[in-house]
């Protein structure tokens, strides 16, 4: 069972009550901790809004120096399960909400004692855990179990995840430095809830009595009565004055009215202290049509970058072993994908540009992919980079084709068939060069220079293994078709 699962009010000897931060008074009077704080529906949004995002990235892994994915036991515990009680989703969201609190994650490492292989991440209420710095400079944690026992645990068997750190050994907490912030939304929201159990309007008035009392005692009196009159069943009733008493009812004053105005101020307050923008937590104030889209940008780029670079280096820092050449990162793709036309705008120029096959466009949309669409484009022409060969004409291979446009209609036909010879062998020759030398096959070179199989075939034997970056290779093919 986790500690989440025991409720706050649990006050026996062992229940989680006594293990809570006791939460300093605030300047309002409220006294602030990391559960009260999110009774505000503006803190409970940004924690459960950045927790949700953390745990919704796949987390994946790369050959360092590379963008060569590779699989790794770690996975399986950030991506499926972490340990046996909690699903990977689960235990993210919940470690992040940690970080998000309180500064701090902590997780107990379950390894495998032969292969040091990491099973399982337990994960462990910061409020149970204490950093001992030892004499030797170096510390430990002491977790205080659901029975009331101190467990002590090595610093290189506890995954801690700090947040901003003054120290270098604990993070700290938002809850702490906010809670003069957090205090006053506190205290807006039970004067909300108070002004409006009294109908809305201001508690107490004042009664006009004419003349003077005889004593202290008339005054208690006709005082207990007026408000017994009004109290209880009788609240809302009818009020009868007499002896010329008259009511005055004290006016909503300009500071009750504008305590609506403070609940909708905590909302950007709330956003600042946490870091993401007004409008994801519900303040639309400064949200625009124009804008919504950039503003969701940066709150990738500004807020959910930051937390993952640091379980990022976390992980790379704590759970690797130090031989192990590979990089770890969250997958943001699912997050900057932005609207439908962004995405085709996106994918077209990345087809059309050649770095992005046609079966990875389908795959981002969650596609099959289809025969013969796993090769690049080539820019120019757009046709596949195995065929672009047989398309490509440079300025040397123009030339004959400018030359044989200006000659006159009754030019030979020796002539036209030396400069088709000549083109076909510009295009071989660039072929054999990008090739590394690698000579095409007979059939190719039967085909382009309209020899017989058999001349291609001899030629071929006689080329094998020259030096081929010696030799004009144009003019050798050329010279080859234009044999009778």
């Amino acid at each position: 069972m986790f500690l989440s699962s025991i409720k706050a009010e649990d006050r026996s000897p062992f229940g989680s009550f006594w293990f809570e931060p006791v939460g300093m008074r605030t300047a309002s009077g409220a006294r602030v901790t990391a559960d009260s704080a999110m009774t505000l529906s503006a803190v409970f949004r940004a924690v459960g809004l950045v927790a949700g995002h953390m745990a919704l990235l796949p987390v994946v892994a790369y050959k360092r120096g590379t963008r060569r994915r590779v699989n790794h036991p770690l996975l399986r515990l950030f991506n499926r399960r972490p340990n046996r009680w909690q699903n990977a989703f689960e235990w993210r969201e919940m470690i992040q909400g940690h970080l998000e609190l309180r500064g701090n994650a902590y997780n107990e490492i379950v390894a495998d004692p032969r292969s040091g292989v990491i099973t399982a991440l337990l994960p462990r209420h910061p409020d149970r855990v204490k950093v001992e710095v030892l004499a030797s400079g170096d510390y430990r944690y002491r977790v205080t179990q659901i029975d009331g026992t101190v467990k002590l645990v090595a610093r290189d068997a506890m995954w801690h995840i700090r947040g901003l750190s003054s120290d270098g050994i604990v993070g700290l907490s938002v809850i702490e430095y906010a809670r003069e912030s957090f205090g006053l939304g506190l205290s807006a929201q039970s004067y909300g809830a108070r002004f409006f159990a009294n109908d809305a309007k201001p508690s107490g008035g004042w009664i006009e009595y004419p003349g003077s009392y005889k004593d202290k005692t008339q005054r208690q009196t006709i005082r207990e009565t007026l408000q017994d009159a009004q109290s209880g069943m009788n609240r809302g009733k009818l009020m009868l004055l007499d002896h010329g008493m008259k009511y005055h009812e004290v006016g909503l004053s300009n500071e009750d009215a504008q305590f609506l105005e403070t609940r909708k101020f905590q909302i950007s307050d709330v956003a600042r202290w946490f870091g993401v923008p007004p409008h994801k937590i519900g303040d639309l104030e400064k949200a625009t049509f124009s804008n919504i889209e950039q503003m969701a940008l940066e709150y990738v780029t500004d807020s959910l970058l930051p937390r993952a670079g640091r379980i990022e280096a976390g992980i790379e820092a704590d759970l690797l072993f130090d031989d192990e050449d590979i990089d770890v990162e969250f997958d943001f793709e699912e997050l900057l994908r932005g609207d439908s036309t962004a995405r085709r705008n996106y994918y077209h120029m990345g087809i059309l540009d050649g770095w992005l096959t046609r079966n990875e466009a389908r795959a981002a949309e969650n596609r099959e992919p289809l025969p013969g669409l796993d090769e690049p484009l080539r820019p120019l022409n757009m046709v596949e980079e195995s065929t672009a060969e047989d398309q490509e004409i440079d300025a040397e291979t123009a030339e004959p084709k400018q030359q044989e446009t200006a000659e006159p209609k009754d030019a030979s036909a020796s002539t036209r068939l030396h400069a088709i010879v000549q083109a076909n062998a510009g295009r071989l020759a660039r072929r054999i060069a990008k090739a590394n030398g690698e000579l095409p096959a007979p059939e190719l070179l039967a085909e382009s220079l309209g020899i017989t199989h058999d001349t291609a075939v001899a030629w071929i034997a006689a080329h094998r293994g020259l030096p081929l970056n010696e030799i004009d290779m144009t003019a050798a093919l050329a010279s080859l078709g234009s044999t009778p």
